[in-house]
C-alpha cells in the first residue's frame, strides 16, 4: 500500500520497533516533546476509561482536559479499536 503522504513508511517504522528503547528513540525522533506528552496522556486517559473511570476520575488521574477525554472516549466507542488493542497488549487495561 504505497501512499504518497508517507503513511506506509510510518506504519512500517512502527511495526519494525521491537524494544521499549527503540520505540522511545523513534518517538523522540518523530515527535516534539509536547507531542509525545500529548499522545502519552491520551493513552493514559484510554486506560483509565477502559478500567471504568468516570470523566472526573480520568481528569484527576491524568490531568487531561474534558475535550481530550471526550475525544479519547469517542475513539474508544466509535474508532477502529487501536486503543483497546494497544492497551490490551501492554496489559494496561
Amino acid at each position: 500500500m504505497n501512499q504518497p503522504d508517507g503513511r506506509d513508511l510510518l506504519v512500517a517504522a512502527l511495526l519494525s520497533v521491537r524494544t521499549d528503547e527503540d520505540c522511545d528513540a523513534l518517538l523522540e525522533d518523530l515527535l516534539t516533546p509536547r507531542e509525545v506528552r500529548s499522545l502519552a496522556q491520551r493513552m493514559a486517559v484510554a486506560a483509565a476509561l477502559l478500567r471504568g473511570a468516570t470523566y472526573e476520575q480520568a481528569k484527576a488521574e491524568t490531568g487531561a482536559s474534558s475535550a481530550t477525554i471526550s475525544r479519547v472516549r469517542r475513539s474508544l466507542y466509535y474508532g477502529r479499536g487501536g486503543y483497546r488493542r494497544a492497551i490490551g497488549e501492554r496489559g494496561g487495561g
